[in-house]
């Protein structure tokens, strides 16, 4: 028997139609690369993404085809997203930061017709189009006076949709057709396509705004950092519409005084980023004795969140850290560290410990712990394992089947994450499989080591990474970036890491650098690092 409810398909045109209708008015801030902020509202990006669907259709588009967007976070950026998506159209992200190699494998395996680009990434787009073929058209997202100068056939954003109706019949489609396509970073090879679900993005959205994930409501001013191109923004494309938050969209100034000034002069109460973002953000701050005056919690995510950036926003500026955990392939949120009823009830001090995991899972999903052999391990916060992840915002398969088959029998999904899971379910990232410093035949975290030894107060950033060792296999080594101006030497560093972690993870070496390279996602490069290491090894007493 079913139940006698009406069939409505969960498409994510729903979301930005109840915006528009129950939200117009609801301002969107946009910052372009020289400064300037616009004004606009969810009824007016409404209408043009209804305009950008008519200019797709009229350039040929039709569902199931992939329109490529590669800019920063803006208004035009959204309408293009809702645009592309209500009428069918797979809304494809390109992250400008790649190298242009990746971008152009990216977008070729993508099949990509239609490519709207901020016109700061003019040079990467004419040499795109020298490796793309399937790019049939190519707009930028700006005004007549804003193109860039350029040899190549393309028009501006506004021009494009100017002369389209505010009228399309959208989401006349089934929900589990595909919505966006986003890539994985390919730091073990070439990056593999993610492709969403109409309806996995929906509930995804529903999921994120629990009261135990992102808690936006239509009192937030959301400051959205994390980049559009990277796993649907994690979801706050579609949750700040879905309950009419205010929407501040940074473009690409993210140093620490341009974020500052966006909180304070919009008056933002929530923001999501990665770390290094906010470690920015902080330096700028103390540097120049500045205050927050409507910023309440921040989201921190990408890479685990260090002790000593969880501490400075609560105690130095009464601002919460909610950290959080996901990945391209979970669309991308899958936990939340906020404190259950059991741990809100301890001392500050002792809930410390758990805002410094990655959290509880959100409802819908399903996670557990294996070995190698894919035995079932426990949740006793001690036992680390592959972390695996099941749900419908979860991928089942990579587009064009790269990869094969990537779930178990059980319809797992690996994350590549050794994790533990304690008693009151929350979840910690202990490495990535692929990070992990094999000692000896046991383990050593080389997140737990960054985290602390990013404490030191000399020290902006630390990474860890495994050195072959003639006795124990690896062993760890410790690279420091330090704060403009700080002073420190490797005695310390130990010394300040002695009592804090095991004595055998102790690094056997620690490096000062000009700067520890970043992903285009801002995360910690280490691919990069161990290719900047080749020829180097550990002291020569290391194996005593």
């Amino acid at each position: 028997m079913n139940g006698l409810m009406q069939g409505v398909q969960l498409t994510v045109d729903r979301i930005i139609n109840h915006a528009a209708q129950w939200h117009g008015g609801r301002e969107i801030v946009s910052r372009d690369a020289e400064g300037l902020v616009t004004r606009t509202d969810y009824g007016a990006v409404h209408a043009d993404a209804k305009r950008v669907s008519n200019a797709l259709r009229a350039a040929g588009i039709m569902p199931g085809d992939r329109v490529a967007t590669m800019g920063w976070n803006s208004a035009r950026h959204l309408a293009a997203w809702y645009g592309a998506a209500g009428m069918g159209a797979v809304l494809h992200t390109l992250n400008p930061r790649l190298f242009p190699e990746q971008i152009a494998y990216i977008a070729k395996h993508a099949g990509s017709r239609i490519l709207i680009a901020d016109p700061s990434t003019v040079d990467l787009v004419e040499q795109l189009l020298k490796q793309v073929p399937t790019i049939e058209r190519v707009i930028f997202f700006c005004d007549r006076a804003g193109m860039p100068e350029t040899h190549i056939a393309a028009i501006s954003f506004d021009e494009w949709i100017a002369d389209q109706p505010a009228d399309f019949v959208w989401g006349d489609f089934d929900e589990n057709s595909a919505c966006g396509l986003c890539y994985t970073s390919g730091t073990t090879g070439n990056p593999k396509g993610v492709l969403y679900s109409h309806r996995s993005n929906y509930i995804h959205a529903l999921m994120t705004l629990q009261a135990d994930a992102l808690a936006l409501s239509a009192r937030d001013t959301v400051l959205l950092v994390v980049p559009m191109y990277h796993a649907n923004a994690w979801g706050v494309v579609y949750s700040a519409p879905a309950v009419g938050a205010k929407l501040v969209l940074p473009g690409q100034r993210m140093d620490g005084e341009s974020i500052y000034r966006l909180i304070e002069e919009e008056g933002v109460t929530y923001s999501a980023a990665v770390p290094t973002v906010w470690q920015m953000l902080l330096e700028y701050m103390q540097e120049n004795d500045k205050r927050f005056s409507t910023l309440e919690r921040v989201t921190i995510g990408g890479s685990a969140c260090p002790e000593s950036l969880i501490r400075a926003f609560r105690d130095d500026y009464g601002v919460e850290v909610i950290q959080g955990w996901g990945m391209t392939e979970t669309s991308p949120l899958g936990t939340v560290s906020v404190a259950n009823a059991s741990v809100a009830a301890k001392p500050d001090e002792e809930q410390m410990a758990y805002k410094l995991k990655q959290g509880r899972l959100l409802c819908g999903l399903e996670m557990k712990l294996v070995d190698d052999a894919g035995n079932r391990l426990p949740h006793d916060g001690k036992t680390p394992g592959r972390l695996m992840i099941k749900g419908p915002t979860i991928a089942a398969a990579y587009f064009g089947a790269e990869g094969g088959n990537i779930l178990d029998e059980d319809g797992f999904f690996d994350t590549g994450d050794v994790s533990t899971i304690d008693a009151e379910g929350y979840m910690q990232i202990t490495d990535r499989a692929k990070d992990v410093v094999k000692s000896g035949g046991e383990w050593i975290s080389s997140i737990e080591i960054e985290n602390i030894a990013a404490g030191h107060e000399a020290v902006a950033i630390a990474a860890v990474v495994g050195v072959v060792h003639p006795k124990w296999d690896e062993r760890p080594i410790l690279l420091c970036q330090l704060k403009s101006g700080a002073q420190a030497d490797a005695a310390d560093i130990k010394q300040y890491l002695d009592g804090k972690i095991a004595k055998w993870w102790m690094p056997d070496d620690i490096l000062f650098v000009d700067e520890i390279p970043l992903g285009p996602t801002g995360k910690i490069d280490k691919l990069t690092i161990r290719a900047g290491l080749e020829g180097y090894s550990l002291p020569f007493d290391a194996s005593l």
